[in-house]
């Protein structure tokens, strides 16, 4: 199977963090960005404009030697890339962490191990898949 066409860069990335309020303060009110959606109330989604930073609440378990990073997310331009890079990496044998799904705003992605067993999203996000 050929590779599916190229994404449209790695434009999201998320965190896990223990005070979600201190770090929406910090990437709003000091670096500028603007809140894009929040779901609930343990998870806000952040933009400057062609990005897009998740922050989810974790449940407090966690320490300071903890990856904070949750996984990062390469933007593909429609949602049947999406499919299409779900079945490529699949045929060459990348672990596959959930099925693809469409999301309540309307976007659309799937989770895979990348080396060292960094989480990888592959996401059609509407509002930033075209910039």
């Amino acid at each position: 199977m050929q590779r599916p066409v190229p994404t449209a860069g790695m434009r999201h990335i998320a965190f896990r963090v223990r005070d979600l309020d201190a770090a929406e303060r910090f990437y709003v009110d000091i670096l500028g960005m603007q809140v894009e959606w929040r779901p609930d109330a343990d998870n806000v989604y952040l933009t400057s404009g062609s990005d897009n930073l998740a922050l989810h609440r974790t449940d407090g378990t966690c320490d300071a030697t903890d990856q904070v990073l949750d996984h990062f997310g390469f933007i593909l331009k429609t949602s049947q890339d999406v499919d299409a890079w779900y079945d490529f990496l699949a045929l060459n044998g990348v672990e596959m962490k959930s099925a693809a799904r469409t999301h309540r705003d309307g976007a659309r992605s799937f989770y895979c191990v990348g080396p060292e067993g960094v989480m990888v999203q592959m996401i059609y996000h509407p509002p930033i898949a075209d910039r």
